[in-house]
């Protein structure tokens, strides 16, 4: 089955050898995802809402390149470093998901690697073959990275 690797603009991509997103057949798995722009600044110190809201934006152009889209997700996983802020990010949450409706974990965490961000997001997609060709063709970027 084809692997196709959707590599990832953060700072640590490198160092630590990840992808953003790895799609395989029709399943596409979308790793923790921080709060960053792409020189590995954090968004919104301080702000979970406009934290997880730029995880979101960052996971949702990862999708794409993988053929897929937000409407494709089937679990989020919430992985916040205060449980308190769950509401404010819930609340993101429901904005992107309201009528898709993919089963969510959240949890709370000691800390991440950088101590201003506040929640990492990982998601887990199911699209079909159909679809994302479909929607290479409308112009999403082409998969990148393939292997086998």
């Amino acid at each position: 089955m084809k692997r196709t690797l959707v590599p990832s603009t953060s700072p640590y991509a490198n160092i630590v050898g990840f992808s953003r997103a790895i799609r395989v057949g029709q399943f596409v798995s979308v790793g923790g995802t921080a709060p960053i722009d792409d020189e590995g600044n954090t968004v919104g110190v301080g702000d979970p809402a406009a934290q997880v809201r730029r995880c979101f934006q960052t996971i949702e152009a990862a999708l794409a390149q993988a053929g897929a889209s937000m409407t494709d997700v089937v679990r989020t996983r919430m992985l916040l470093t205060r449980i308190d802020d769950w509401a404010a990010i819930a609340k993101v949450r429901g904005e992107y998901f309201a009528e898709v409706r993919p089963v969510d974990t959240v949890v709370e965490v000691s800390r991440f690697i950088n101590e201003d961000w506040l929640v990492e997001v990982e998601v887990d997609a199911i699209v079909s073959d159909d679809d994302a060709e479909s929607r290479l063709r409308d112009g999403a970027e082409p998969l990148v990275g393939e292997q086998g």
